[in-house]
């Protein structure tokens, strides 16, 4: 049987590699240290499972969730970006429930492209931007991040040809991969270029609240004018440990969120219940966990760089989000060293040209792994060094 065409272009998913080559390894009895997935190894807060405990005894909740997400859930979102951001949000028009933002994510294409139209999509970042306008039938057109830009796409070197044709601008910051973050004047010039040319931004900000050294990171929706031309992509995932959970949401631009709603209604059926008084748990109680996550993860940041540093490995020290984008040493891409760290330390890390070609000379290590553990990651890269 032949796969469909779309199917066929479609890269290896590059953290189910990165699941395969930890496989392997520990099959041939290596204690691998996975610094290479963003998954944090510390618990959901105990009061968010709590939550989930009681609403699962409900047999109510045992039977079809809502298409469009629990009103209470929805009224918790906007509730939370009213005080958190300063947001307006209409819960019934202007917030989407998600089964993970990752999945809205890869759904929007399908509602905002066609065959021949495209999505500007940052290189290097998170696969899923351009995968799933691949399943969409659309094109990806790669706008490079560099250093010296402070890894900033820069739009006006976007082509007047694919402007024409582009229908959705792919935005995240707190970056992933690289830890950059955004300005409002960069913002302010998004929103401006996404009106004169008629594109929907896609916003992706998952590690709003994971911020270090007294940032404080902004919802895309605070830049006026926003609301006009995008959405925004959230999730509870890295906020509140809850990445297996698969709870997010999409907000903003009510009809941007009408026609993805459209694609969901065909493609799925909701999120269970339960889950969801456990989301309105995590956003309306205490954020208490919340500060002692960032501090967690800002002390092995400083782990990290500090090491990295003194084998001559230079890193961008991020304000924000849970990775740590280093430069590979003279001699290698970004792949060989992976490998090399890999074979001779067994320690993964994930090399930066996986997330496009203008990762390459850098390496992602995540910070989710547990501190003695990291120590120990360091410890063996420094000597295969």
């Amino acid at each position: 049987m032949r796969q469909a065409k779309r199917i066929m272009h479609l890269p290896p998913y590059l953290f189910a590699e990165i699941d395969r080559k930890i496989a392997e390894k520990r099959k041939a009895g290596v204690d691998v240290i996975s610094l290479g997935i963003g998954d944090p190894v510390e618990p959901t807060p105990p009061h968010i499972v709590e939550t989930l405990r009681e609403a699962v005894k409900d047999p109510e909740n045992h039977r079809y969730p809502s298409y469009y997400g629990l009103q209470a859930f929805r009224e918790a979102i906007a509730s939370w970006y009213g005080k958190r951001f300063g947001v307006e949000l209409d819960p019934d028009t202007e917030v989407l429930p998600l089964i993970g933002s990752k999945e809205g994510i890869a759904h929007i294409p399908l509602a905002l492209l066609d065959s021949g139209t495209y999505s500007l999509v940052p290189d290097p970042a998170y696969p899923v931007y351009s995968t799933g306008t691949i399943l969409a039938n659309g094109e990806s057109h790669f706008m490079p991040l560099v250093r010296e830009n402070d890894f900033l796409p820069d739009l006006s070197m976007v082509g007047s040809d694919i402007v024409r044709k582009a229908k959705v601008l792919f935005l995240n910051y707190p970056n992933n991969p690289t830890g950059a973050i955004a300005p409002e004047d960069f913002l302010i010039d998004c929103v401006e270029f996404a009106r004169k040319n008629g594109i929907a931004v896609c916003y992706d900000n998952p590690y709003s609240e994971i911020t270090f050294d007294g940032y404080v990171a902004p919802s895309f929706l605070q830049t006026p004018g926003a609301k006009e031309v995008g959405v925004e992509f959230h999730s509870l995932s890295k906020t509140y440990n809850m990445t297996g959970w698969r709870i997010g949401w999409v907000v903003g631009n009510s009809g941007i969120i009408d026609a993805l709603g459209k694609v969901k209604t065909n493609v799925d059926s909701g999120i269970f219940n339960a889950i969801q008084y456990a989301g309105i748990t995590a956003l309306a109680g205490s954020q208490d966990c919340v500060k002692e996550m960032c501090k967690i993860y800002e002390r092995r940041r400083d782990l990290v760089i500090e090491t990295l540093s003194g084998v001559g490995i230079e890193a961008v020290k991020p304000k924000a989000a849970i990775y740590v984008w280093a430069m590979v040493p003279g001699g290698y891409s970004s792949a060989e060293f992976a490998t090399h760290v890999l074979e001779k330390a067994g320690v993964v890390v994930s090399p930066g040209n996986a997330y496009g070609p203008s990762g390459e000379g850098y390496i992602r290590i995540s910070l989710s792994v547990k501190d003695n553990r990291l120590k120990e990651a360091l410890e063996r890269i420094k000597e295969s060094l």
